[in-house]
């Protein structure tokens, strides 16, 4: 999750040199007519916030064509694009810099690429490898959410973090949502040893909270570490340095 950050609020009533180029970008946001005027408008750092996303994308429908076709080409290309997503996450962030420019729909963009790159994405890879019952999905869900209310409170909440004389801010508040290519990580090391559905099945097996074997009661034990990871990305008291 690269910080691209609005400029600063007003202080002491004032209104900041930050404030004001915000308000400006704003107004010609709004008064720019045009049916691609938004398009128009975007910055060099929002257009590679756009292919972070387009690399989600990528992962997603790969992911959809493998179940398809059962082509494991496909599922290669789905693992590997969340990480040139991180490539994208990253860059966007220092070409904001470089070129001076942040902006509030700048912000927006990069938490909602993140989301499908690093959320929704990842977890489609678990359910395309096995993460199938029913408690399973209900987890990834989960994963999927916490990941979108992490992003919502970064936003939120990044102006009050404590920064360097860069701007830069010193800490994160919960595990970043990048962070999910962890997964991602595990998920390709148990394609290539053949640990998947279909093959050899996915490492630890199954439990059986209620019912019968293969009922709507039972979950995939490594989908408990897909939760306690969606939990640590909301948590408010662990704070992960930021390099």
């Amino acid at each position: 999750m690269s910080l691209r950050k609005p400029s600063a609020t007003t202080t002491n009533g004032h209104e900041t040199p930050g404030e004001r180029h915000e308000q400006e970008t704003m107004a010609k946001y709004e008064m720019t007519e045009g049916h691609f005027s938004l398009v128009r408008n975007f910055r060099l750092a929002d257009l590679v916030t756009i292919a972070n996303g387009i690399c989600g994308s990528f992962s997603i429908f790969m992911s959809a064509k493998y179940l398809v076709s059962n082509d494991e080409d496909y599922l290669w290309s789905a693992l590997a694009f969340p990480l040139a997503g991180l490539f994208f996450d990253f860059l966007d962030g220092k070409v904001a810099r470089w070129r001076n420019e942040s902006s509030m729909i700048g912000q927006e963009l990069d938490s909602l690429a993140d989301l499908i790159s690093f959320g929704v994405a990842p977890a489609l890879l678990a359910f395309v490898v096995g993460f199938r019952t029913y408690l399973d999905t209900v987890v990834l869900t989960g994963f999927i959410c916490c990941g979108l209310a992490r992003l919502a409170r970064f936003n939120a909440t990044v102006a009050s973090i404590p920064k360097d004389a860069k701007g830069k801010a010193h800490y994160f508040e919960g595990l970043p949502i990048p962070s999910s290519l962890g997964l991602v990580a595990i998920l390709s090391y148990w394609t290539k040893q053949g640990w998947i559905e279909g093959k050899h099945g996915i490492p630890w097996g199954t439990l059986t909270l209620w019912g019968k074997a293969g009922g709507d009661g039972e979950l995939h034990v490594f989908s408990i570490v897909f939760g306690l990871w969606a939990a640590a990305m909301v948590s408010k008291t662990l704070r992960v340095p930021k390099i």
